[in-house]
């Protein structure tokens, strides 16, 4: 693994522990205990360690809460494909801190990176992210009156000082340190961000006392500097650092990447669901060559990737997944069995998410307002 996460490559993790304690990141086990104390019960990502890792959880938004504070979940998408399971991920973390916590959400559509970065036309992009993404975070569950949408290039005033200031707040060494070698257009994507996360603490946009960022540990490099350049802008505005949490990446289909520019091995929630039954029939397991080889030696279903969905996504229950997590262990279940039951499971969830799709598309361009050019 590389001592250095890049925010917009591809990256396969084999040790979250080693990796945690190599950026510093804290454990979120340790959280739960406290999260329960407050009278919060922990959510399925929490519980089955999908969610690894935290900075300031606690002190942010346990705290914050307990002393009366108004805390805020921000996360961002970036406008360049398809809303696809990977990003169900953080929808579903978006909906338990809306619902369980209480806590304000904002969503930054992130066109300004898009274009600049993976270079998207801006129709497009505006299209995509109201479309796709705006419209399955309804869809799912995301309570709209709770929830401001809004897009990078878009955003008033005092978001876009915090751009500049924080342009002098850092060097181009430090950030070279942190990204590695970097093009204008990922300097100011970085700074952006930056803006994205601090700016619901403005008194224009809320003045929050925390905000919580949930991402995957890939876009950790964004929170080490705003955290810093939120120590080096005391005195010029008042700020505080933001929490994060961090949660495992899903994989593919093929076990790489769960990526929208790699549609073979990647289930879209827009995806028919023969497609996606048929996605899901050819995916990678952790079964051995034969039937009966798996029967005496059983499967694994740490490398496999239908156990993958079970667990992050289309078994809610934890002992039925501990007994599918056990048959498969003990040669009990058969992959092609197990990939018949998870597609039933999959079609059910993609018919009535559908079903739901329409009628939020109709209402998402009225949900946000589309920058002008």
């Amino acid at each position: 693994m590389a001592e250095r996460l890049d925010p917009w490559g591809t990256l396969e993790v084999k040790d979250y522990d080693r990796l945690r304690r190599v950026f510093g990141i804290r454990p979120f086990q340790e959280v739960i205990p406290k999260l329960r104390e407050a009278g919060f019960e922990p959510s399925l990502h929490m519980r089955r360690g999908i969610l690894f890792g935290h900075r300031d959880f606690d002190k942010v938004v346990l705290e914050g809460l307990r002393s009366g504070g108004r805390v805020a979940v921000l996360t961002g998408f970036m406008p360049s494909g398809r809303f696809h399971f990977g990003h169900k991920l953080t929808a579903d973390q978006l909906i338990y801190y809306q619902r369980t916590l209480g806590l304000k959400v904002f969503v930054a559509i992130a066109d300004a990176e898009a274009f600049a970065v993976r270079r998207i036309p801006r129709r497009e992009a505006v299209r995509i992210g109201v479309e796709e993404y705006i419209a399955n975070l309804i869809a799912l569950g995301l309570d709209p009156d709770e929830t401001e949408f809004y897009f990078q290039t878009n955003r008033g005033a005092p978001y876009y000082r915090l751009i500049q200031l924080a342009s002098g707040r850092v060097t181009a060494a430090e950030m070279e340190a942190i990204y590695g070698d970097l093009a204008p257009a990922k300097v100011v994507s970085a700074l952006t961000q930056v803006a994205d996360i601090l700016h619901p603490q403005l008194e224009e946009y809320g003045g929050y006392t925390g905000v919580l960022v949930p991402v995957g540990v890939d876009q950790d490099p964004h929170l080490r500097l705003t955290r810093d350049i939120v120590d080096r802008l005391s005195g010029v505005v008042r700020l505080t650092r933001p929490a994060s949490t961090y949660h495992k990446l899903i994989r593919g289909l093929d076990g790489g990447k769960m990526s929208s520019s790699r549609p073979d091995y990647t289930i879209f929630l827009t995806d028919p669901p023969e497609v996606a039954r048929r996605k899901l029939m050819r995916a990678l397991t952790g079964g051995r060559a034969t039937a009966e080889e798996q029967r005496r030696l059983g499967g694994v279903p740490e490398a496999c990737t239908v156990y993958d969905l079970y667990l992050y996504h289309l078994v809610p229950d934890d002992e039925e997944l501990a007994r599918i997590y056990r048959d498969c262990r003990s040669g009990a279940l058969l992959c092609g069995e197990c990939k018949r039951m998870a597609a039933e499971r999959l079609l059910e969830f993609l018919e009535a998410h559908q079903s739901k799709l329409e009628e939020a598309r109709e209402t998402a361009w009225s949900l946000v307002e589309p920058p002008s050019f």
